[in-house]
């Protein structure tokens, strides 16, 4: 029999009826072996997540504000799920000493990963499973570069010592000094990538609150088509342009050894969900496999004649985006033409400065700046192999009245990605939805 390792997310773990769905899914697969939680989320629309009220009690003592009363909403939760699903793990013990943590100025990284730690000892006593804490098996140097080799050997070592055990995600330990350090927001899914991982697990399981990944966003098209299945490259790119189901850095353990990712619904066990594989699926009637966009992009438009043939002007251009700190998103070419894609909301204040520095050092005859841009993608394996894919869809856009203003497609032919202003992001996307799903 295979192994499965299954991470649970914040709504998946929010309280003690999904931590219960939680235990009847694993008790229902004898092959998931380990098991990755996140910290509690919102039970209803208008609840906070844990980890957010954790963050609120650093910041309330860092600005001399009680955070007591912020306290008490987290430890009447804990102390709840703990009452209700009948264990004893003497978490009200565990909270008195984050507590004192806390006061006595413990860093921003441990106060925010408690709520894992403290989820993840519950629901090891109420699987009957052994607890593992993240900090003894994913590491980081001092300066917070994730050690992937050194954690991958220690994942592997220490579990072979447990044939089951529940491990809280999101964190680890810097292996200098030991103090905790975490990943980015919904790091706990790269906890779950990297037991599978370390472990030579047959299948990654991801479950949240929703049965897979859409063909598009549910809020701007109405019903869209569940992502049966879909590659690791295909996935980047809906991650990348807004698609968040699952962190886009848990890809890349899983894709290392192969291992599929099944995204499911700890509230329908039962969905199949979606199965993310190193091969896409290219079949005769799947021409795309999603389409998903991001808004607030700048782009800075370049012209000069014969620049196609000036050396350096690539790597001055790149030089003076570094110089401010920022990254390019997207760089489309033409023979005199150049435009460069930035994110509007890391690029601030700085537009007029680098408008200047490439008006010194590129002398350009002209620069135009588009504000309020959005970007969609329509991402598909099959797209390279069908005549007309673009012409289908830049034919959709025209015919919805959206006008095109960037195009960028990528030398693997596996997305097209197209700038327009901010007032037709929906209408864009529910035109290309239109013409290659329905």
């Amino acid at each position: 029999m295979g192994i499965k390792v299954a991470k649970f997310g914040g709504s998946s773990v929010a309280d003690a009826i999904q931590i219960r769905k939680l235990r009847d899914i694993v008790k229902s697969d004898d092959a998931i072996k380990y098991v990755i939680v996140s910290a509690p989320g919102k039970r209803y629309a208008d609840d906070s997540k844990v980890t957010d009220l954790l963050y609120l009690c650093k910041t309330h003592i860092e600005h001399r504000i009680p955070y007591e009363q912020i306290f008490q909403v987290i430890y009447d939760r804990f102390m709840a799920v703990e009452a209700d699903l009948g264990v004893d793990v003497d978490i009200k013990a565990e909270l008195r000493k984050i507590k004192k943590n806390i006061e006595d100025g413990a860093s921003v990284d441990y106060i925010a990963s408690r709520g894992e730690y403290l989820n993840a000892k519950i629901i090891a006593a109420y699987l009957g499973f052994d607890f593992v804490d993240a900090q003894s098996i994913i590491k980081f140097s001092d300066k917070g570069k994730f050690l992937e080799d050194t954690t991958n050997e220690l994942i592997a070592k220490v579990l072979r010592k447990h044939e089951t055990a529940v491990i809280p995600g999101f964190y680890g330990e810097k292996l200098e000094d030991g103090t905790i350090k975490t990943f980015s927001r919904g790091g706990s899914d790269i906890t779950g990538a990297l037991v599978a991982r370390a472990t030579g697990a047959d299948v990654y399981e991801n479950w949240t609150d929703v049965s897979g990944f859409l063909m598009a966003d549910p809020r701007i098209v109405k019903d869209p088509k569940p992502i049966e299945k879909i590659s690791y490259m295909e996935l980047r790119e809906l991650s990348y342009m807004g698609a968040s189901v699952l962190h886009e850095e848990a890809i890349f353990p899983a894709k290392a050894e192969g291992i599929p990712i099944n995204i499911r619904n700890t509230n329908r066990p039962k969905d199949p969900g979606t199965m993310i594989t190193a091969d896409p699926d290219i079949s005769e009637d799947q021409i795309i496999s999603g389409i998903a966009g991001r808004k607030h992009f700048t782009v800075i438009g370049i012209y000069k004649n014969h620049l196609a043939n000036e050396k350096g002007f690539i790597r001055k251009l790149a030089g003076i985006i570094e110089d401010n700190d920022l990254t390019i998103e997207h760089l489309p070419t033409g023979i005199d033409t150049m435009s460069v894609v930035i994110d509007s909301k890391l690029l601030g204040n700085k537009l007029e400065e680098i408008i200047e520095e490439i008006k010194i050092q590129l002398k350009p005859d002209s620069i135009d700046v588009a504000s309020d841009m959005t970007l969609i993608a329509t991402v598909g394996a099959g797209m390279s192999a069908r005549m007309g894919t673009s012409a289908r869809l830049f034919t959709a856009l025209a015919d919805a009245g959206v006008n095109i203003r960037m195009i960028d497609q990528g030398s693997s032919e596996m997305n097209i990605i197209v700038g327009v202003e901010e007032k037709d992001f929906e209408t864009a996307i529910k035109a290309i939805y239109g013409a290659f799903v329905e």
